[in-house]
């Protein structure tokens, strides 16, 4: 019954078609009446059986067509179906209008916003699958901000967060997540693991013994450590290097990049992609010292400047202490001076709590 229906739907389009183009010509020629209706009669016969004897053809191959179209469909990901439906409705649009410019053109206008919605339609359909990222991107956010004032103070769930190769070979992910300071779902892409893969089996020794720990440092946070991790078989194959693969994927899944990477930092910033610097966290829990405060510090090496001593606190922090030299394998009291904050971390600058005498010197304090 519904092949029959369209049949016969073919065959009225057909016929609609002969009588259009029976008319058309009838008035560019000028036809007296009753030529112009045998014109149109005719145009309507021959339409008509035309449609007849091709719906069989046009059935068989639009099948074959929905067919092909359906498989392809089922087998692209969610992500590339919705760029390009969406990608499609931009294209038909844009088709629309322009058809209304031209639909009064003689004789191939009314044809021209057919034609234009195939053309637009299939190129709105292959940006959009090709921009995808970008399109979904810009739909989250714009659902984002036209959202806020509905959410108010409503709490939202944490951002998940991304770890790059850097920040899992250095270690001290582990123990920030046992301390409970990270909330939500780590992210490891499946390209960073590959990274590690290819470190781990290096024949530089040194890159194999840190390649294996980060594989150690990630299979203790999965197995030992209450928080959820995720591994992203997302890959972006048009981008080659790693870092430019991590910001668009931070992009995609609106997430924050993990990381103690200076230049990945920069990069991640310029291109709006908020990180989280392990580094810049551990130099903000160091504690804080002030001028004229007194400490211990055992002077192990010469400074650069002539007569300097260098010691370090339990942190790492390291402490320059002027006239410190001749104290190297002492444990002395030293008077804070300055501090200098740089991008490498902290450096204190410090003199000796020392009264001098005619024999010599000793210390005090």
């Amino acid at each position: 019954m519904v092949h029959r229906s369209i049949r016969l739907f073919i065959m009225l389009a057909f016929a609609g078609i002969g009588l259009y183009l029976g008319r058309t010509v009838a008035d560019n020629w000028n036809w007296s009446v009753e030529i112009s209706w045998a014109a149109n009669g005719l145009g309507v016969i021959i339409g008509g059986l035309l449609g007849f004897f091709l719906a069989p053809f046009i059935l068989k191959k639009a099948k074959l067509f929905v067919d092909w179209l359906e498989g392809g469909i089922q087998k692209l990901p969610a992500q590339d179906v919705m760029g390009g439906v969406t990608g499609l409705i931009i294209g038909l649009i844009i088709a629309s209008l322009l058809g209304v410019s031209f639909f009064r053109l003689p004789f191939i206008g009314p044809f021209l916003p057919i034609i234009g919605s195939i053309i637009l339609g299939y190129l709105g359909w292959r940006v959009g699958t090709k921009r995808r990222e970008d399109i979904i991107s810009f739909i989250q956010s714009f659902y984002r901000r036209s959202n806020k004032a509905e959410r108010g103070f409503k709490k939202e769930g944490a951002t998940p967060k991304i770890l790059d190769t850097s920040v899992i070979i250095d270690g001290r992910i582990a123990d920030i997540c046992r301390s409970g300071f990270i909330e939500g779902s780590l992210i490891i892409p499946s390209f960073v693991l590959e990274e590690l893969r290819h470190i781990a089996d290096s024949s530089d020794i040194l890159k194999r013994n840190r390649g294996r720990r980060g594989l150690d440092i990630l299979n203790k946070i999965r197995n030992e450590l209450d928080i959820k991790v995720n591994i992203c078989e997302k890959d972006f194959e048009d981008i080659s290097e790693v870092d430019s693969k991590l910001v668009k994927l931070a992009r995609v899944f609106d997430a924050l990049i993990l990381t103690n990477d200076y230049n990945l930092n920069k990069v991640a910033e310029l291109q709006g992609v908020k990180v989280l610097n392990i580094n810049e966290l551990a130099n903000a829990v160091k504690p804080v010292v002030l001028p004229g405060e007194e400490m211990q510090v055992q002077v192990i090496k010469d400074g650069k400047e002539t007569g300097q001593g260098v010691g370090y606190l339990d942190d790492g922090t390291m402490i320059v202490v002027e006239n410190g030299k001749r104290f190297i394998g002492q444990n002395i009291g030293v008077m804070v001076t300055s501090v200098l904050q740089t991008a490498a971390g902290r450096m204190i600058f410090a003199k000796p709590k020392v009264v001098e005498h005619k024999q010599g010197f000793s210390q005090f304090g």
